[in-house]
């Protein structure tokens, strides 16, 4: 068979495209997105769910994609795949997402009478309704109700069409909406739907409300629906879920916008309920603060929502005052860079009434820095703090000590673990190959990774020790026949941050220093990791490995460190546990293919494409200039301190 949409096409692998002739029909099938929609700001990449509108041609393979066929014959309808409509059917309604989930809200209410006179078709229809139709549904709706109990859909699609008579209606006193609605909502509200067919009128039926159905569609005639006279009536009854498993689960197709390639209705919900939960928070989300240049095409994307994007301001006063301005019933947000809050930021939001919510880096950022202005694809959004400042309860803090973690979720982060280990992920995912070393028999290999030093988890979460020099010396002052392996961090490397160690003084306390490697590269051949507030702790409990942390951060306090400081955190997690809060659900994650909302795993198979993280002029101009940079602290730094010249290392 052929299909009209080549993309379509992708996604029906069970169907033979075979070429033409003069002497044989060809089944066409015209293909329309289904229940399952992205939100407008990614359908242009993000067509996910594909139904046949209709089919037509003589019985042939087709008939898989038709519902209306589907359901008039017997043998497809088994216990199984009955159970799971069922339950498919119930996570739909669960999840408040099916059409245009992305519409306005109705106003409150319920107990009203909803006319659909716009409404997408759906698979059996042979198209957009009559006027006639349209407005014989609209009289019956206005004789068998009180006017003020009827609401009409009515966009700006059929209103040109429909205007005497909206206004007739209008004028006794209906209800006309002609913005696009949320349809889930707005049947939830009403007592009987009105439909001529089209999708509203099926949601309507999954979500047990009556339907009245004025035009033939797959899901009438079968007992559902109180039919106009003139619709076929089927010479035998349908259930409700041999319905919805006809048309969502049978004929329809589902897309994997990620990795191009078919998904099930299960998959593309539970993406589809992520995406709307991040795009609820969004909508709270006015104003962005403290975002450097080049961070602020990114932290858009992130941020992007049915709402719109929110817009940059500089300083304090310019930013409060666009929050109260984007503001109605509830105050509109700012997200403010945490380690570039604009002076005053914080005293004047609280004082106005307007919430800040924090942003940094996330846990997996990219393949290179930060520093050298690459764009990350994984950020944090904490209303309560930051993950990396104990003064306050984060948010990452509160989701570790209140979750309940669901047997679900421990497995999937037990894959994620293996994901990330197998593939030697860390937060910058450098490269390069582990350096051998020659060491001692029998000694314990211990890494000290460096940080940078008025980095704010060093700053806040920091403890006594709070320089990488400080910390060289008292672990090897604590393991004295240790080989410890030193390893500054790649922002001081690269020239751009503070907390650079002379080789020559870092030489009295470490066996070895390595740089320009990735932390994974190397942590199978290492013991222990001791650390300030390193993120290479959490990535060393990853592989197995015993970690020290002289500082409170994140991944301390549960159990699995040996904590210099006194942490009480009021639980216990497993690794497992650990992981499903700090890289699951507290980060968000963006494609930087697509540009969509995705989880870590996504982002973990994205590291094997180079060209989804190629560098720009302006990331080659930032490297160099870290380089000039690095080049002229080490001729600063060349003449070793007075006394340590000519001092051996030591193991």
């Amino acid at each position: 068979m052929q299909l009209a949409s080549e993309a379509g096409a992708a996604l029906f692998p069970d169907f033979a495209v075979e070429p033409r002739s003069d002497d044989v029909a060809v089944p066409l099938a015209r293909l329309g997105e289904g229940l399952l929609r992205a939100p407008p700001y990614a359908a242009a990449t993000a067509c996910l769910n594909v139904v046949a509108l209709s089919v037509s041609g003589s019985p042939s393979p087709a008939d898989r994609l038709d519902p209306a066929r589907l359901l008039a014959g017997p043998g497809w309808e088994t216990p199984e795949l009955i159970g799971r409509a069922r339950a498919a059917r119930r996570a739909l309604l669960a999840a408040r997402i099916g059409g245009a989930w992305w519409g306005d809200e109705l106003p409150a209410g319920d107990g009203y009478v909803l006319v659909a006179l716009a409404e997408p078709i759906v698979s059996g229809n042979a198209g957009a309704p009559s006027e006639a139709v349209l407005v014989a549904m609209l009289d019956a709706a206005l004789a068998e109700y009180p006017p003020e109990r009827v609401v009409v859909l009515a966009s700006d699609r059929v209103r040109p069409r429909l205007g005497t008579a909206l206004a007739a209606a209008a004028a006794r006193g209906a209800c006309i909406v002609s913005s696009e609605i949320a349809p889930l909502p707005a049947v939830d509200g009403a007592a009987e739907v009105y439909s001529a067919g089209g999708e509203i009128g099926f949601l309507a039926l999954l979500a047990d409300r009556a339907v009245k159905a004025f035009a033939a569609s797959f899901y009438t005639g079968w007992g559902l629906t109180a039919d106009a006279a003139g619709i076929p009536r089927h010479a035998f009854s349908r259930t409700l879920d041999e319905v919805f498993a006809a048309h969502s689960l049978v004929a329809a197709r589902y897309r994997d916008p990620f990795r191009n390639a078919p998904a099930s209705f299960e998959d593309t919900l539970a993406l589809l309920a992520e995406w709307r939960r991040i795009d609820i928070a969004n909508r709270r989300v006015a104003v962005c603060a403290g975002m450097s240049f080049w961070k602020r095409q990114r932290v858009a994307d992130f941020l992007r929502s049915t709402a719109g994007t929110p817009v940059f301001r500089r300083s304090a006063a310019t930013a409060v005052a666009a929050a109260r301005r984007a503001s109605t019933a509830e105050p509109r947000a700012i997200a403010v860079w945490a380690s570039r809050i604009p002076p005053g930021l914080p005293e004047l939001a609280a004082r106005e009434g307007v919430p800040l919510i924090r942003v940094e880096d996330g846990f997996v950022r990219s393949v290179g820095l930060g520093a050298d202005f690459l764009p990350p694809a994984s950020l944090v959004f904490d209303a309560g703090g930051m993950y990396y400042d104990p003064r306050s309860r984060s948010d990452l803090d509160r989701l570790l000590a209140e979750t309940q973690f669901d047997a679900a979720l421990i497995e999937r982060a037990r894959r994620l673990i293996a994901q990330l280990v197998s593939r030697g992920v860390t937060k910058y995912n450098l490269g390069g190959a582990a350096p051998v070393w020659d060491m001692p028999p029998g000694a314990r290999r211990i890494l000290v990774p460096g940080q940078v030093e008025d980095d704010l988890s060093v700053l806040y979460g920091g403890g006594d020790i709070r320089t990488n020099l400080d910390l060289l010396a008292c672990v090897r002052d604590a393991n004295p026949d240790a080989f410890v392996l030193y390893k500054p961090h790649p922002d001081v490397i690269a020239g751009h941050r503070k907390g650079a160690v002379p080789e020559a003084l870092a030489r009295r306390f470490a066996s070895a220093i390595v740089q320009n490697v990735s932390t994974a590269a190397f942590l199978a051949g290492i013991d222990e990791v001791h650390t300030m507030t390193s993120l290479a702790g959490f990535e060393a409990l990853l592989r197995g490995r015993q970690v020290t942390v002289y500082g409170r951060p994140f991944y301390a306090g549960w159990g699995l460190t040996t904590d210099r400081m006194a942490i009480e955190r009021g639980r216990r997690l497993t690794l497992e546990e650990l992981v499903a809060g700090a890289l699951i659900l507290y980060p968000r994650y963006l494609d930087p293919v697509t540009r969509l909302p995705c989880g870590p795993e996504i982002i973990i198979e994205r590291l094997d494409q180079p060209d989804a993280w190629r560098a720009g002029p302006l990331v080659m101009a930032r490297r160099l200039q870290g380089r000039l940079a690095r080049r002229w602290s080490e001729m600063r730094a060349a003449a070793p301190p007075a006394g340590l010249a000519g001092e051996p290392p030591r193991r």
